[in-house]
């Protein structure tokens, strides 16, 4: 199983200038400036442009979720008790996706989306084919045993790159990974800097 657009984390890195995943082949570890003949010029941001950044920043983490579905995760963060910015947080990792991500069964989020698609997984013993599934805590999330015997499976469990996330419990013998809890900012391990609040000021205006 070969990932899909194997280059767009790539591209994301570039466009929006940081190491979106802190991935150690990341063009942007070597070449800081934007896609282009001779890379963009950086003018300095106005408060319009931090706000964008920072939604772009977490649109593009997630596998660039499209402007429409993300509008409802923000629509529906408002609607929950509590801070806006941390329930945005809360709901797009307990994506399907980016709960085999977390669980370090796949080495991209892009990987996890085909992953998800190809019916690689079950949640609590029923096939799920829709990588932005909402997990709850105490789901079990399994990976097919055929499906564990794949290189890109191998090598991402046995990846040093990135820890499995604290929420999360996995048993990568067993092929399965339980959903704990909804995090908090604080908790994800997110390579860059990510800043919510800034979102909820940015659909605020």
């Amino acid at each position: 199983m070969s990932e899909k657009r194997p280059k767009s984390k790539y591209k994301i890195d570039r466009r929006l200038g940081c190491n979106l995943w802190g991935r150690p082949k990341s063009p942007f570890n070597t070449r800081q400036t934007a896609p282009g003949m001779h890379g963009a010029r950086r003018a300095k941001p106005t408060e319009y442009g931090i706000q964008l950044f920072a939604k772009q920043k977490l649109k593009g983490h997630y596998g660039n979720i499209g402007e429409r579905k993300f509008r409802r995760y923000f629509a529906e963060a408002g609607r929950m008790k509590g801070d806006t910015g941390q329930n945005l947080i809360g709901l797009l990792e307990s994506r399907l996706d980016a709960v085999l991500y977390r669980s370090k069964f796949v080495p991209t989020v892009f990987a996890a989306r085909q992953f998800v698609s190809h019916k690689h997984v079950t949640v609590n013993g029923k096939k799920v084919n829709i990588p932005s599934y909402q997990v709850k805590p105490g789901d079990v999330i399994e990976v097919k045993a055929s499906s564990l015997k794949l290189p890109m499976v191998i090598l991402s469990v046995e990846s040093v790159e990135r820890e499995v996330a604290e929420y999360i419990e996995v048993d990568h013998k067993a092929g399965k990974a339980t959903y704990l809890r909804v995090p908090e900012l604080a908790d994800v391990p997110f390579a860059v800097e990510m800043e919510p609040q800034l979102i909820v000021e940015f659909y605020s205006r």
